[in-house]
């Protein structure tokens, strides 16, 4: 069979080399190889096997053959497509490719085209037309009727048929050139599917809608151009039938605004950001707390018992190796001090780096003070959404009375402080990950492990981890993964017990009245912190009016009602304020801890503090927030939101009645309050006390005193080996049975610090100091000093 066909007979096809368009499944963004007997349309490839001829061009001028009747001579499997419509198809119904359709009543028929170019595809692809309500038809134009591609079968989308020119899937048929589909509107060429016209845009002359658009009512189709079918895109197209565009919402709703998702979520880690007025909140509370905590701190306050017991401990990690320089009875767990141990050993003078041992523990209170300033901030910035609740929450947690006092002292609350927020803090990332999981987790172990007392924050930490990665694709793994991370530390600590046989008393005894003689228990020594009471704390002898309300009345009232609000807040909405439903169960759980009845010590409350100052920051904010809702001062809301927490603050700190900067002395005097009284030099009292003793008193004398001056005894020349706290001496056998042998004879002097007294009395509820108070008795005071309330003395015993 010839390559080239006759000029009369335009319409014949090849047999070998070429299809028609109607059998061939082109996959759309395709060029078709061009009819025999055209020329291509440039930037296009002729099809592949086939040379087109170029010595016969097509004859433009001539008006195409209609009488011309179509050419039997395709290639076998092919059929030449009908130019005359069927009318037997109804709208809508499928049919196959190369039968003819018939043309909606009322329609023009539209003009006859050439056999051999108006091929079965291109009429197939023109019938589906559905037209949009108030569409008018264009006169003499026929409107196509609906219909789907048969089964199997690729149908193009609508073209026009164009003499001499075979057309692509989704191209309209332009003589002599290849349309590219998904093109923009241009004259001849259709639009991309899937789009609507936004209401009132008329189409362009000669342009024609693209397959798949709807007309919105009311526009009006150029005369003598046809509407474009509806019909389904290629299988291959991305762009699903039915979608919507920004315009077309736009046309459904057009004084409707796009609706936006919420801007602040504790639940998904949606904060706000920090922003400039944020950094520099941040700035001035970090500076605060340095000035609160730092001004004084060497001299303010008195240094105290368990200072010395906490740092004497350190001592012993760093110079025996042991975490203990007597038996260590697993009283308190003993991160917190190996903690100080890593602080001191790498300082220059170790333990005498700022002067002694217990200043030295001091400036590190000052620095973890600092980072839980950091801490606190972020994490009442996260809960409440509002840089001001952050600031309100670190600027009563740096100039509170109450914490100033002891979050300065060498405690393990300070330390188990800050690991408890810096778990809270790593479970408030914005993306809750395997890292910040497994690092909350073992902070929170850390706090367990430094102080047991942790343990009543633990409920709220379950909660919002669960709240976090609920619904999340690895929220079983991750809420696996937190509890063994916290998990670890504490397994740490019991191995180290069972590894020295001192897990268990001896025959599982736990009988109060009979401790363990042959070695100390970690299990019984818990199960007698658990039965130990005290006496209720609302007495009028108890702590909180003796000790704590003395020092700030404001921190505990006003934040106890805020705990009440943040829990009512939260239990309303659990979904909306997760953030003040944390915030109340931290303070709640650790006040249970306090008034449950057991012993309370007065630095126990050192914990509540921040969690009390994070209360009133989001209450403060909610109560401004819900005031400046009010119509009548919306105008003054940046000003007011500053202006009334400044003011509040300046009252505090200028009124005697807070005792945050000045207070009412027992004289009757407004001063300076103590925390920056310059002329208040308490721990200069000690000093003297420890002066006169290296001065009298030889290094071998046998001596009973206080933790808080076992440090400069022990680690500074002249050495002191056998000074010993009356604590030691009364219940450790080594000292009180080997040294002293329980004989007030054998006690050379007694260094009385300020209430030693009443903590004797108190710790001698079973006799065990009686032999200690009676070298009391039989003693002489050789030196004592008074300042106010504090008196230090020391007595030789004849």
């Amino acid at each position: 069979m010839s390559d080239n066909t006759t000029p009369s007979r335009p319409a014949a096809l090849g047999a070998e080399g070429r299809k028609t368009a109607a059998d061939k499944k082109t996959a759309p963004n395709e060029s078709t190889t061009p009819t025999e007997g055209t020329t291509p349309a440039e930037g296009t490839a002729p099809a592949k096997g086939t040379t087109p001829d170029r010595s016969a061009p097509p004859d433009k001028s001539a008006p195409p053959d209609r009488s011309a009747p179509p050419d039997k001579s395709t290639a076998p499997g092919k059929k030449a497509a009908s130019t005359r419509p069927d009318r037997s198809i109804a709208p809508g119904k499928k049919t196959t490719p190369g039968t003819s359709t018939t043309p909606a009543k009322g329609t023009v028929p539209a003009k006859k085209t050439t056999p051999d170019k108006s091929t079965a595809a291109a009429k197939n692809a023109a019938a589906g037309r559905k037209t949009a309500p108030g569409d008018r038809p264009m006169p003499g134009k026929p409107t196509a009727p609906t219909r789907s591609s048969a089964p199997g079968k690729t149908t193009p989308p609508t073209r026009s048929a164009t003499p001499g020119k075979t057309t692509a899937p989704n191209k309209s048929a332009t003589p002599g050139k290849t349309t590219t589909p998904n093109k923009s509107a241009t004259p001849g060429k259709t639009t991309t599917p899937g789009k609507k016209t936004v209401p009132g845009n008329r189409p362009m002359t000669g342009k024609t809608i693209a397959p798949g658009k709807k007309t919105v009512p009311g526009n009006k189709p150029m005369t003598g151009k046809p509407t474009a079918p509806t019909k389904k895109t290629a299988p291959t197209k991305k762009a699903a039938a039915g979608k919507k565009t920004a315009a077309a919402k736009g046309a459904e709703a057009p004084a409707r605004r796009p609706r936006r998702g919420p801007r602040f979520s504790v639940a998904r880690g949606w904060f706000p950001p920090l922003g400039t007025k944020g950094r520099i909140a941040l700035i001035l509370s970090l500076l605060t707390g340095l000035v609160s905590h730092g001004y004084h701190l060497f001299r303010y306050p008195l240094y105290l018992t368990d200072e010395g017991i906490y740092m004497q401990r350190a001592w012993s990690v760093v110079r025996e190796t042991s975490l203990s320089p007597y038996t260590y009875d697993y009283d308190h767990a003993p991160l917190g001090w190996i903690t100080l141990a890593g602080w001191a050993f790498p300082l220059p003078k170790q333990f005498e780096a700022f002067g002694n041992a217990i200043n030295t523990g001091r400036f590190l209170m000052l620095l973890v003070h600092i980072a839980s300033v950091y801490l606190l901030f972020e994490i009442a910035r996260r809960l409440s959404g509002s840089v001001l609740a952050a600031t309100v929450t670190s600027f009563l947690f740096n100039v509170s009375p109450l914490a100033v006092y002891f979050q300065r002292q060498v405690l393990l609350d300070n330390l188990m402080i800050f690991w408890l927020l810096l778990s809270l803090f790593m479970l408030l990332r914005r993306e809750v990950t395997i890292r910040s999981v497994f690092g909350g987790g073992m902070a929170l172990g850390i706090a367990l492990i430094t102080k047991e007392n942790a343990i009543f924050f633990v409920p709220s930490f379950v909660y919002l981890l669960y709240r976090r990665v609920k619904g999340s694709a690895s929220s079983r793994f991750t809420s696996t993964l937190w509890p063994f991370a916290a998990a670890t530390p504490i397994g740490a600590y019991v191995t180290y017990a069972l590894l020295k046989n001192e897990l268990l008393p001896s025959g599982f005894d736990f009988d109060l009245n009979n401790p363990p003689a042959d070695h100390v228990s970690l299990l019984y020594t818990l199960w007698w912190q658990l039965n130990r009471n005290q006496g209720t704390l609302f007495s009028h002898t108890g702590l909180l009016q003796t000790s704590w309300l003395v020092r700030d009345k404001f921190l505990l009232i006003a934040g106890v009602c805020a705990m009440v609000i943040c829990l009512w807040i939260g239990l309303r909405d659990r979904k909306r304020n997760l953030g003040f439903l944390i915030a109340g169960t931290l303070a709640l759980g650790y006040a249970f801890y306090l008034v449950r009845g057991s012993v309370v010590l007065d630095f126990y409350v050192t914990p509540l503090i921040p969690m009390l100052a994070l209360n009133l920051g989001m209450v403060t904010d909610r109560l401004l927030k819900g005031t400046f809702a009010n119509r009548f001062i919306r105008g003054a809301h940046s000003v007011t939101r500053v202006a009334v927490p400044s003011f509040a603050a300046f009252l505090l700190l200028a009124s005697p009645a807070s005792g945050y900067l000045v207070h009412t002395n027992t004289e009757g005097h407004t001063q300076i309050a103590d925390q920056y009284q310059s002329k208040i030099n308490l721990t200069g009292m000690q000093h003297a006390q420890i002066a006169w003793v290296r001065k009298h008193v030889p290094p071998n004398s046998r001596i009973i005193m206080d933790d808080d001056l076992w440090g400069e005894l022990h680690d500074i020349r002249p050495f002191y080996p056998y000074a010993h706290s009356h604590w030691n001496a009364s219940s450790d056998p080594d000292v009180r049975d080997k040294l002293f042998k329980k004989r007030w004879q054998n006690v050379d002097y007694i260094i009385m610090s300020n209430k030693m007294r009443r903590s004797m009395m108190l710790n001698n509820s079973d006799g065990r100091e009686n032999w200690i108070l009676q070298a009391l008795r039989n003693s002489t005071r050789v030196w004592s000093v008074t300042e106010g309330n504090i008196r230090l003395e020391i007595y030789r015993v004849q």
